[in-house]
């Protein structure tokens, strides 16, 4: 056979293998010539080669396109030059038949597109393929494009993307490595710096991170940082500057840093401490760190309280706000501040007293800000030099020991220079009531109303005696410094009276001198009033302290006036025999608006500070209404007056512990059931909740419920104060439970706080203290209506009305109910608790081998 033919007889089974082959057997001729020339392809291929193409075919036609019939039946088919095909060919090339003549018998078994034998011929073989193509392309117009897709064509297109999809994320999983770790540099062993992003880590030996800030927030990510010039701290330090704009200077500590970071005490045990210090370059910059606490998942406690925080300090939200004393009412800060902020993971901030610092409480992005911003009052001081934030960040192996190392005073214990009557003074606060006597109205208070209450609380017979403590209205006008004889025409009688009685008199005394004040004019022409910035200096600055509209305040950095006012108040006692002072302060909004003390004061907090240390070395001093600063004991700080409400119930606990925490170990609660305030305040009057007709002193009782539940959490509390009597109710069993938590406070809770009065002044640590204090774990973390006396009593109160169970947390360890005696283990909580209204619920510590 010639090769033409072999080539042609090839096309021809090719063309009838496929259905939708569609050209002529002219065109075939036509193209035969060029193939069967093409290097001899066609001529050299055998068999079994020929047998691959119609195989390849075949695996490319739908299977519902292809015949049943393995071949052509009829042994006389012939190609067109009438060529018989060989045996083993017609085999290996199967066609399908053409569509069956319109009338003829139609086979059982067979496609109607199959073709019989007998229909077969050359010369339809064309007009039968060409009409079977176009049924073909009709048929298949009608499939869904994705049907007619090939199976193939998915796994590709998937696996593409699969691999498109990893190609990303190792190039972005890079990146961000790169970012992390070849740019982040360490510094310190434990401190690690991102300079493009300008984040700051501290990790522990085991490589735990435990702090990270976001520095110079604000600043931009364009903005490229430089090595300083020179460095004051040698080569331990490292020093970047951002071009009229921050300079940043980060160096090791050998010293732990004391609650002043410029000041600093001795080796503190398992603490390391660095200083990060800020620099304004631009009028117009302000240095700006941020502590996450989203990532790192921690919680912060510290700084302060107000209305919009709570404890921890990361369950409420603040804006920038200066680090100023305020009323808690509002949305300043509260009446004592510390520059100290503690995390649960071991890490603290100690901010520098010069710093003009500005918090913030960010609750969205989940972080502490801090940042330094002079302003015409907060921080005028200064004001034409840079902003400067200085702080230290200090680490230990846990909580605990960070926050002793840090308010620890083992260089120079609080007991330091304590004489044998100031410990006596300490011991006597604890272990006996303080009575403040608060009338709304000056005349309200008299020789005849100090006489009559002290009567009542001995006619109590269960209470003991105390300390009695007057408001300012022992004078006639603020500042006066002298009795009011027109009320107390024999005060000096009535004080005898009281001190047979064993009770001991506190006056209240304030820096504030009433326009109204016979002393006004004397201390204008001295000229020992606060002036006001410039202006001129004979002239006093003006403010509203308490009931006066208008009161001038005494110039404490001025020699002059410090002799001035003690030469009035030692008056005081050698006339009535006053055993100490209680010394109301205010708070930093006190001040008038544009003061000017003859020395510079950092802000207006630093006058309180000034003031208590003038003072309490020249007087008998209990305790102060706010502070910046520890003072001496056996001075304790006074929490901030609460309203007569559930509201301000709840709020006492948190107020303590942020206060605690803060490096005040003896604190002051305010009277049970709240504080009684006159008009001319910033506060209001208490108001009972439901109806009652009981009065004291023309001012509604707190409702009852309210006073109990006040009155058994002030049992655990350092102090024991009262306004309101347990009398006045009228109630036998309101006097029956009081006498109950009488005799527990006096035989358990008081023995407690005065042993651990002893570890307050050597270490710091504060009577009542959070439970993450006494052990671990991280459900001690939130807990913010429990506290614990010491490390051997855990307490919690009922705050809400109506309310007879609670939740209650134990920490590790074996506790005993104090309401049925049982062992209860700890690090755990207790849900639906019973607190009936005559009880509370308190745990007492054993040793933890003891078993029933």
């Amino acid at each position: 056979m010639s090769n033409e033919s072999k080539f042609n007889a090839f096309a021809h089974k090719f063309k009838y293998r496929s259905p939708l082959w569609i050209e002529s057997d002219s065109d075939l001729s036509k193209s035969s010539g060029s193939l069967s020339g093409s290097g001899g392809s066609i001529q050299s291929s055998s068999s079994d080669s020929s047998g691959s193409v119609n195989n390849y075919l075949d695996s490319k036609i739908p299977e519902h396109h292809q015949s049943s019939a393995s071949g052509f039946s009829d042994g006389n088919t012939a190609d067109e030059n009438n060529e018989v095909l060989s045996e083993e060919e017609r085999t290996k090339a199967p066609v399908r038949s053409s569509r069956r003549k319109t009338g003829g018998p139609r086979r059982l078994g067979r496609s109607e597109f199959s073709m019989d034998e007998d229909d077969y011929s050359p010369s339809n073989s064309v007009t039968s393929v060409n009409s079977l193509a176009s049924l073909l392309k009709e048929k298949l117009q009608g499939i869904p494009q994705k049907m007619r897709k090939k199976p193939t064509d998915y796994k590709l297109r998937a696996f593409v993307g699969l691999m498109f999809l990893a190609i990303v994320f190792f190039v972005s999983f890079a990146y961000v490595l790169y970012h992390r770790q070849a740019l982040t540099k360490t510094y310190f062993e434990r401190v690690r710096f991102n300079g493009p992003k300008r984040i700051l880590s501290i990790h522990t030996k085991d490589d735990v991170e435990i702090l990270r800030a976001s520095l110079a927030v604000g600043l931009g990510v364009s903005a490229k940082a430089y090595p300083c010039l020179e460095t004051t701290h040698g080569e331990e330090s490292w020093c970047l500057e951002w071009a009229r704009a921050l300079r940043l200077r980060l160096y090791p500590l050998r010293r732990a840093a004391s609650t002043s970071a410029s000041a600093t005490t001795s080796s503190a045990i398992n603490a390391t401490c660095y200083a990060i210090h800020w620099t304004a370059l631009h009028p117009d910059a302000e240095p700006t760190d941020c502590f996450d606490w989203g990532e790192t998942k921690l919680r912060w406690y510290g700084g302060g309280q107000s209305l919009n925080l709570t404890w921890p300090l990361d369950a409420g939200a603040i804006d920038f706000t200066p680090f100023i004393t305020g009323d808690i009412q509002k949305a300043q800060w509260g009446n004592v501040l510390s520059r100290y902020f503690i995390n649960s993971k071991g890490a603290a901030l100690i901010v520098d007293e010069e710093s003009p610092l500005h918090v913030s409480v960010d609750g969205g992005r989940r972080r502490l800000c801090l940042r330094a911003k002079r302003d015409d009052f907060a921080f005028a001081s200064g004001a034409s030099e840079p902003a400067e934030l200085k702080y230290n960040v200090c680490t230990a192996r846990d909580m605990k020991s960070l926050h002793s190392a840090i308010h620890g005073h083992r260089s120079a214990p609080l007991w330091d220079g304590l004489k044998p009557k100031d410990m006596q003074t300490l011991e006597s606060l604890i272990s006996e009531p303080v009575w403040q006597i608060a009338p709304r109205f000056k005349r309200e208070l008299n020789a005849e109303t100090i006489s009559k209450y002290t009567e009542d609380v001995i006619n109590l017979g269960f209470l003991k005696q105390g300390h009695v403590l007057i408001n300012e209205f022992w004078q006639s006008e603020v500042g006066d410094l002298s009795v009011d004889r027109s009320r107390f025409e024999a005060l000096n009688v009535t004080v005898d009276k009281l001190h047979r009685r064993g009770f001991k008199v506190t006056f209240t005394v304030q820096p504030f001198v009433s326009t109204e004040s016979a002393n006004f004019a004397d201390a204008v022409q001295r000229r020992l009033l606060v002036g006001e910035r410039s202006g001129d200096s004979r002239i006093p600055a003006l403010t509203r302290f308490k009931s006066s509209a208008s009161a001038g305040v005494i110039d404490i950095t001025n020699n002059r006036s410090v002799p001035w006012m003690l030469e009035k108040l030692r008056g005081v006692i050698d006339e009535y025999n006053i055993d100490s002072f209680f010394l109301d302060l205010g708070t930093a909004y006190d001040m008038p608006r544009y003061y000017r003390c003859e020395r510079n004061l950092l802000n207006p907090d630093q006058y309180k500070t000034v003031f208590t240390r003038t003072f309490e070395a020249a007087l008998d001093t209990v305790g102060v209404s706010g502070a910046v600063a520890l003072p001496r004991p056996p001075a304790f700080v006074a929490l901030p007056p609460f309203e007569s409400s559930w509201g301000a119930l709840g709020r006492v606990i948190p107020a303590l512990l942020t206060y605690g925490v803060g490096g005040y170990p003896f604190i002051m609660p305010g009277a049970v059931g709240g504080d009684i305030y006159w008009p001319g305040g910033e506060q209001f009057l208490p108001s009972a909740k439901g109806p009652t007709d009981t009065q004291s002193n023309g001012v509604a009782l707190p409702e009852r419920e309210l006073y109990i539940r006040w009155l058994q959490l002030a049992t655990f509390l350092p102090v024991m104060k009262f306004t309101h009597l347990p009398s006045k109710y009228n109630d036998e069993r309101v006097l029956e439970m009081a006498k109950n938590l009488t005799v527990l406070r006096q035989k358990l809770i008081t023995p407690l706080l005065l042993k651990y009065k002893r570890e307050a002044l050597e270490e710091g640590l504060p009577l009542v203290r959070p439970l993450w204090l006494v052990s671990g774990g991280d459900a001690a973390l939130a807990v913010r209506d429990e506290f614990a006396v010491g490390d051997e009593l855990v307490v919690a109160p009922i705050l809400s009305p109506g309310q007879t169970t609670r939740e209650v947390y134990l920490p590790a360890g074996v506790w005993q109910d104090g309401i049925d005696g049982s062992l209860r283990k700890g690090n755990r909580w207790m849900h639906e608790y019973h607190v009936p209204l005559h009880r509370v619920a308190y745990f007492l510590r054993k040793p933890d081998d003891m078993r029933f």
